[in-house]
């Protein structure tokens, strides 16, 4: 039950889907309950992404690769979303790419490809998700997709809310939602390691 490119792609897609139609609105907006707006959550994706793939591909031990991605100032809502788009299918590609040994830093452990692509479907879905908010649309991500990245990220939480709603876990998992019986948490971290290692 592997986390895959293809879960990227597909997370990828699901976010793309429900905000390329809403790129003629205000991504001046704020993006949920972020403090950025929506414009600047976008290129956030894009930036984050392109440092795992960099990780991937340099495999440092104990730092990030030294260099910020940024979208041009004067991209428009939709300029900003085909580079966080990019960034998520650059990110598949070079997990594509990379042997199943190879580790590099993250803070939250020597991550894996898998590791690297779960964590990109976070990042693609989480703040996809908070964007749609500020805009007014929804995203609906595949749940199997979500139920992987959640079983990867956060084996504890995947087996407490077996019974609820991937998407919804996934969300509560990452301090966005309550959820009955269980509120909102105000910390959280998930884990890039391997869950073997």
């Amino acid at each position: 039950m592997a986390v895959t490119a293809d879960d990227l792609d597909a997370a990828t897609s699901a976010v793309v889907a429900a905000l390329r139609p809403a790129t003629d609105l205000d991504w001046a907006a704020q993006a949920g309950s972020l403090e950025w707006d929506c414009w600047h959550t976008a290129e956030h994706i894009g930036d984050c992404l392109m440092s795992f793939a960099g990780q991937l591909v340099a495999r440092p031990q104990d730092r990030y690769v030294r260099f910020m991605a940024n979208a041009d100032k004067d991209a428009s809502a939709a300029e900003v979303l085909e580079f966080a788009e990019a960034s998520a299918r650059i990110l598949a590609a070079t997990v594509r790419a990379s042997g199943p040994d190879v580790r590099a830093y993250h803070p939250s452990g020597q991550a894996d490809p898998e590791g690297f692509a779960a964590m990109g479907c976070v990042e693609t879905l989480l703040h996809g998700d908070d964007i749609a908010q500020g805009l007014g649309v929804a995203v609906d991500p595949p749940r199997d997709v979500c139920t992987r990245v959640l079983t990867r990220l956060f084996p504890e939480a995947a087996q407490d809310l077996a019974g609820v709603d991937p998407w919804a876990a996934l969300r509560w998992s990452t301090g966005r939602i309550e959820l009955p019986g269980r509120p909102r948490p105000a910390e959280w971290r998930w884990r890039g390691a391997p869950l073997s290692g």
